[in-house]
């Protein structure tokens, strides 16, 4: 969840593009991975079919369809997993952005974006797993999901994608390139005046954002042991928005934070009161964007410079020292 957050906070942080429909790019990446794991069953399944995934027996299928051809293979699955989302964010982007589509109105179009996939992927005829998704995973890599080390080689895994996805975040937005993106969040009119074309940077941007989200995806599934169409749910791809809004906008670091904070909070409060979760979540996101416009990362510049005041104590030099009264200062 923190690389996802990471992903959202570079489209919409950094380049001004709110995304409601970052979900979909997060699930591709995560039917990706789960086509291979499916595959890697073979004949442990339950129907037995070392070439067929058993929602394809039970719905008498006799062949593997040409979109899973490669599937078996780990190569392709990685491949894969950049190139669905990256491909789906070109395509998209490009109609979009070219046509100068912006605001409100991009927002909800790329939350219909992830509601039509969503439903796509609901019917059996497409060949996902239809509602089931794809589940019952049973190694990667050769190495069974259900050892304890390779949960952690998976943990491991995951927190050196985070640092390498923080570290490409933080270059691109540090680069000129990522001053442009900036200048076109605040004024892209002027950028345009100056002889940029924006559209070309948010593309790239957009792509880039996508792809760090559907490696999310792919080193989620693994971890979950199921991927189905509810990843594709609007409300989660909104839910990442408050995450990054919680933990403070264009910093990187505070999209992390709100990731982690958010989903702490998430699973110990739906523990007591599943109901009234999504109700939580909303007066925070209120409570934050009034009282803390920053996020959580605001605060953080100014507890730390707290902190070193009071570990340093006061320092007045000798020409700073007071004078009291009756000083000879004083008295001229």
């Amino acid at each position: 969840y923190a690389l996802l957050a990471l992903a959202v906070d570079l489209v919409w942080g950094y380049c001004g593009v709110l995304s409601l429909g970052h979900g979909a790019f997060f699930t591709l990446g995560g039917y990706a991975m789960g086509m291979y794991l499916m595959r890697q069953i073979g004949d442990r399944g339950v129907y037995g079919n070392p070439d067929l995934p058993d929602f394809m027996v039970f719905l008498n299928w006799t062949e593997i369809p040409w979109f899973w051809a490669g599937s078996s293979s780990a190569i392709w699955m990685v491949v894969m997993v950049f190139l669905g989302p990256g491909l789906l964010a070109f395509i998209f982007g490009t109609l979009a952005f070219r046509s100068r589509v912006s605001g409100v109105y991009l927002s909800i179009m790329t939350q219909a974006m992830t509601y039509a996939l969503m439903l796509a992927f609901f019917r059996n005829e497409m060949g996902f797993g239809g509602n089931n998704g794809l589940t019952d995973f049973k190694e990667i890599f050769s190495f069974s999901l259900q050892n304890p080390s390779t949960k952690l080689a998976l943990f491991v895994a995951t927190a050196i994608a985070l640092a390498i996805g923080y570290a490409i975040s933080h270059f691109i937005v540090s680069s000129k390139m990522g001053r442009v993106i900036t200048a076109t969040r605040d004024a892209e009119s002027r950028v345009r005046f100056v002889g940029y074309k924006p559209e070309h940077y948010k593309v790239w941007i957009f792509v880039v954002s996508a792809m760090l989200a559907g490696l999310a995806g792919a080193l989620y599934v693994p971890q979950v042991g199921i991927i189905n169409p509810g990843e594709f749910s609007p409300l989660n791809s909104i839910e990442m928005v408050v995450w990054v809004a919680i933990g403070g906008r264009c910093t990187l670091y505070g999209a992390i934070i709100g990731a982690i904070v958010v989903s702490y909070a998430k699973t110990r409060f739906t523990a007591i009161m599943p109901e009234a979760w999504l109700f939580a979540l909303g007066g925070l996101f209120v409570l934050v964007t009034l009282l803390l416009p920053k996020g959580i990362a605001g605060l953080l510049p100014n507890i730390f410079d707290k902190l070193s005041m009071f570990n340093s104590g006061p320092t007045t030099s000798k020409e700073e020292a007071p004078y009291h009264v009756g000083s000879k200062k004083e008295l001229e």
